[in-house]
């Protein structure tokens, strides 16, 4: 779900694995940008292929899915609609092939994914989808996102979902998203250096590590937007979604003020309904 930079946050990719391919969801807006990036993922010869994110429920859309199977693993990133909705019709049409989410209720036909970074879902032998898939838990945009470390020979991609887009900044979505697990998941993104990076919205960037810092410095500066906005004489999170955010469209200050409760949370500060609390944190 995209945030309020514009423009790509670093590099774009030149060129993918030829194990990957992209299945754009026609669902474009200002929140979805070109729409839902639905990623398939085939190793050389292999039997089954994995999706990453199914989308809307959009039959054109998942039509395309069909014709690019067949498919043994649906994964899922985060639990928002632009991402899952399409999980329930998919999950027949594919004769109930397992969906897996961190988060149950998105789960269907197969357990959720649990456990910490680093837990795998290998795909070898003749019925497999011939990858090496680890789990790396990044909570933050939501309570239940995670991204995919995939690695096929000496070629890896991390698939981001909507914590890092291939443009623009994302959304903390509070009360659900917390920007606390925001920056430590941005902290141990930017460690994946040198490795793609496929976004849930957005072009594919060739560099996760650096993103994540991009994205980093972008929160540090809004936090201090916010603060001088506080100190300013700001009483509520809508004044400071004025005062911080005035060069954003006013259809998306919506969206803004849930970024800014995350941050006021993250400051210490009462982010309820009402003023917001002016002690120093």
């Amino acid at each position: 779900m995209g945030g309020h930079v514009t423009g790509a946050v670093t590099a774009l990719a030149s060129e993918l694995p030829d194990w990957v391919t992209l299945l754009r969801a026609p669902n474009p807006g200002p929140m979805t940008l070109d729409g839902t990036n639905t990623w398939l993922l085939r190793g050389p010869g292999a039997a089954y292929g994995v999706l990453v994110d199914p989308g809307p429920a959009d039959e054109a859309h998942l039509a395309a899915i069909l014709a690019h199977g067949p498919i043994g693993l649906v994964l899922i990133t985060h639990g928002h609609p632009d991402h899952t909705e399409a999980s329930p019709r998919l999950h027949e049409l594919l004769d109930g092939v397992p969906v897996r989410a961190a988060d149950p209720a998105h789960s269907i036909g197969g357990p959720p994914l649990t456990g910490a970074d680093g837990d795998t879902l290998d795909g070898a032998g003749p019925d497999g989808h011939g990858l090496r898939i680890r789990l790396v838990p990044t909570p933050g945009h939501t309570a239940d996102s995670v991204c995919f470390l995939v690695e096929q020979g000496d070629r890896r991609v991390v698939l981001t979902g909507d914590t890092i887009l291939g443009r623009g900044t994302t959304v903390v979505a509070h009360p659900d998203g917390h920007l606390g697990d925001y920056l430590a998941s941005l902290e141990l993104l930017s460690t994946y250096r040198g490795i793609p990076a496929l976004p849930g919205h957005g072009p594919a960037l060739a560099d996760c590590g650096a993103a994540a810092d991009f994205y980093l410095a972008h929160r540090r500066a809004r936090l201090d937007q916010v603060r001088a906005a506080l100190d300013g004489g700001a009483t509520t999170a809508a004044e400071v979604v004025a005062r911080v955010y005035a060069d954003v469209d006013r259809s998306l200050w919506w969206a803004a003020e849930w970024s800014v409760r995350a941050q006021l949370e993250y400051l210490g500060r009462e982010s309820g309904g009402g003023s917001v609390g002016l002690e120093r944190p």
